[in-house]
């Protein structure tokens, strides 16, 4: 058993590929290993920036011996089928073995593969890490550069150490040669140092001054910054991110402590800390009181004989320059107010399908404007002329304004967040800034979701513009690509809907969303059609995708109406089913059994998030108890005779059916109408269940009207007995017809009365 050691020395690897890096160069030396049947017992793998590393312990000298057998054709095949046979084997006739199978001579060849070296194994192993790395970006360089064959690095690859035990492992790539010799830190030490093996490895590096252990740089910048600020009187602004970075950026790391102009201090806070992170990778302090300080720590590469004051004071005057720029485009953005600002939205292209920013802002604002007058917004109703619609629709007018901003433009992140500080400045109401600076939320999982009215008006019309946008022009996720990040949209909707109890279906918001697009691009005659056909929609039962497809198929509607209630129910229903299934992600990240979440989304008929949930959440706490247990029971008894009865239709039932079963689908109290019907003298269980169901349903229907789904869930677990009894002492599938019909369409009622909360068959158990 030996160790190995292999380092792959270049130029400076950005510290954003290294992690990715580290990873790759362990994947691919164990799929080398495992191909050649060689395993280590650890795999260690460092990064800085010039340098890859990795040690592998314990590998054998040699790989096994194996054997191999194939079975060929039948001993009296013709020549030309056995010579193939050897030829591909690497054997000779004489060489074949004659086995019995199924009492027939056949041919096997039996290939020894003699154990080879591991030397041998890894200096063909190296190369072929080397040709294959998968770097993000990669470089070709010097004069065998003008090839496309040539090799690619992240940079330009200048020596490789490969040791196994003490030994060499010589190879070559490209013309760099394995030896025993790497560089020690860029500063600190001259000339090659030698390695010896893996063992040494770490320490001779460490007595150059460069710590190859990426983990253990990064606890020096993190433990370093602490103490830095802390010797300062201050306290830093932890962030693990910038931790990693500095990391990956020196290979002998000193945080040293700065100071700035406080002047500067003017500028938003979010500001200087962009300015300081992204540009200059430095840590921010705050004093005791938790203030924002003149202050940084950096990050030096080297150990400096005046303990850091020319590097700290370098980095003053690079931070002081780009602390300027910032402090000038904050104030020059000022001097213009944010309508001035917005007039320049219509020179920005959102997407060349969906016209300009501008455009964009209007379709929120009339969308936002709808919202907030709507009852069942979650927060209260609001009407053209009142405080909170004047605030929505200025808040929406100016949300995207600061996009032309002279800041924005230096730091895109801030987009959102600048307008709300220039609407401050401006003295716009406060609730119009904070939308203005919060209506991108939730951005992510993890992100606050907004509560304020003003603001949950603008966000969730900004969202619903983009999905109902993108989707009109078939610019959908497909697999892992969202370019977009129409998932991450679907996901804030859902959020804001649900954390703020709004209580307006999903078909009403896509569809008023799609009316406002649609008046964009439409001449005034098929904009009255839109108009004419929401009416028709709000007048009936609202714009629900069965009304859609209710008037899609009038024949009293012209051909261009129905054509446009078509689309709408297409375009809808494909969205509805988008935002269920990013609906599925969310809830089973919570913990909500998928087969709950797939019964309550899968009895249809339902767009409203909160009625929805409600029953999920209802759904979830009844299934464990006794009356949930004997309702799934009794439901999949009775479910499973209807379902043999319904794919197995008869000619003598199936007029009664036609004619009655229009009955049973409409839900509604048939006491009277079954006494007519069916008038045949009846058993004492079937009485017994059509009773049940009539006070079981009249009570249901109330219940669920005022949406105590627990309640309608009670009062189906009742039925088990009856439902019980009936099947144990009534011949369902009677011989005669009038009976058969009759006895199904009580259990038919029992399903479908359980179908009112959810789909009982999707839930397992």
């Amino acid at each position: 058993m030996a160790d190995f050691l292999l380092e792959l020395l270049s130029e400076e690897i950005p510290a954003r590929m290294q992690a990715k890096a580290r990873v790759d160069l362990e994947r691919l030396f164990v799929g080398q290993m495992d191909e050649a049947g060689l395993k280590a017992s650890d795999i260690t793998v460092y990064s800085t920036p010039r340098r890859l590393a990795l040690i592998a312990k314990n590998l054998p000298e040699q790989t096994e011996a194996i054997s191999e057998e194939a079975k060929g054709p039948p001993e009296s095949a013709p020549d030309q089928a056995v010579d193939g046979f050897c030829r591909k084997n690497g054997v000779t006739r004489d060489q074949l073995e004659v086995r019995d199978v199924k009492g027939r001579p056949t041919l096997f060849a039996v290939i020894n593969k003699p154990g080879r070296d591991t030397m041998d194994v890894l200096a063909a192993a190296i190369p072929a890490i080397i040709k294959a790395f998968p770097w993000p970006k990669s470089m070709r360089w010097g004069d065998a550069s003008q090839s496309t064959e040539s090799l690619r690095w992240v940079r330009p690859l200048s020596g490789i150490v490969a040791l196994l035990g003490d030994d060499l492992i010589e190879c070559e790539i490209d013309g760099v040669i394995s030896g025993f010799e790497t560089v020690g830190h860029r500063f600190h030490h001259e000339g090659m140092i030698t390695i010896g093996n893996a063992a040494d490895y770490a320490a001779k590096l460490r007595a150059g001054h460069v710590l190859v252990d990426h983990e253990k740089r990064q606890d020096i910048v993190r433990d370093g910054a602490k103490k830095a600020a802390s010797d300062g009187g201050l306290v830093l602004v932890e962030d693990e991110g910038l931790v990693i970075e500095n990391a990956g950026l020196t290979e002998w790391p000193v945080p040293l402590l700065g100071s700035f102009d406080p002047a500067f201090l003017d500028v938003p806070e979010e500001v200087i800390q962009l300015t300081a992170r992204v540009n200059q990778k430095y840590f921010i302090c705050r004093d005791q009181s938790g203030k924002l300080a003149p202050n940084f720590v950096c990050t030096a590469n080297i150990e400096a004989t005046d303990g850091g004051k020319a590097i700290a004071a370098g980095n003053e005057k690079v931070l002081a320059a780009r602390l300027s720029d910032a402090k000038f485009f904050w104030e020059l953005d000022q001097k213009t107010s944010l309508e001035e600002h917005s007039k320049k939205l219509s020179n920005i292209v959102f997407h060349e399908k969906l016209g300009t920013v501008a455009d964009k802002v209007e379709r929120v604002a009339k969308l936002a404007e709808w919202l907030v007058s709507l009852e069942g917004n979650g927060f209260y109703q609001s009407s053209p002329g009142d405080t909170l619609h004047g605030e929505v629709s200025e808040a929406a007018r100016l949300c995207k304004a600061d996009l032309v901003t002279e800041m924005v433009g230096e730091f895109p992140d801030l987009q959102g967040l600048m307008g709300g500080y220039y609407a401050e400045k401006q003295g716009l109401p406060e609730a119009v800034s904070n939308a203005i600076r919060d209506h991108y939320k939730p951005v992510g999982q993890g992100d606050d979701v907004p509560t304020d009215p003003v603001t949950v008006c603008v966000s969730l019309a900004d969202k619903l513009d983009t999905l109902v946008g993108f989707f009109a022009i078939d610019e959908k996720p497909t697999g892992s690509k969202d370019p977009f990040a129409l998932r991450r949209a679907a996901l804030a909707v859902i959020r804001l809907i649900v954390e703020n109890d709004i209580r307006i279906g999903l078909s009403s918001l896509l569809l008023m969303s799609s009316y406002f697009h649609f008046c964009q691009k439409e001449d005034n005659t098929q904009i009255e059609i839109f108009d004419e056909l929401l009416d028709d929609l709000y007048d009936t039962s609202g714009p629900g995708i069965s009304s859609l497809s209710y008037y899609s198929e009038q024949q009293g509607y012209s051909e261009s109406k129905r054509s446009l209630a078509g689309l709408m129910r297409k375009q809808i229903d494909t969205l509805i089913d988008f935002l269920f299934d990013r609906l599925r992600v969310q809830q089973k990240e919570a913990g909500v059994r998928h087969d709950l979440i797939d019964a309550a989304v899968a009895r249809g008929n339902e767009d409203n998030l909160i009625h929805l949930l409600e029953r999920i959440k209802v759904l979830q706490n009844f299934v464990e108890t006794e009356d949930g247990k004997n309702l799934l029971a009794g439901y999949k008894r009775a479910a499973n005779v209807v379902k043999k009865w319904q794919s197995k239709p008869d000619l003598e039932t199936a007029e009664l059916e036609k004619r009655f079963m229009g009955i049973i689908e409409t839900d509604k109290h048939i006491e009277g109408l079954t006494e007519a019907f069916f008038n045949y003298s009846k058993q004492g269980e079937e009485v017994a269940l059509e009773k049940a169901l009539n006070r079981a349903q009249e009570k249901a229907v109330t219940a669920f009207a005022s949406e105590n789904y627990e309640k309608v869930l009670s009062l189906m677990s009742g039925l088990r007995e009856p439902v019980d009894s009936f099947l144990e002492n009534v011949m369902v599938n009677d011989e005669d017809p009038l009976k058969r019909l009759y006895r199904m369409t009580l259990l038919l009622r029992f399903t479908k009365q359980a179908y009112v909360v959810a789909d009982f068959s999707k839930i397992e158990g």
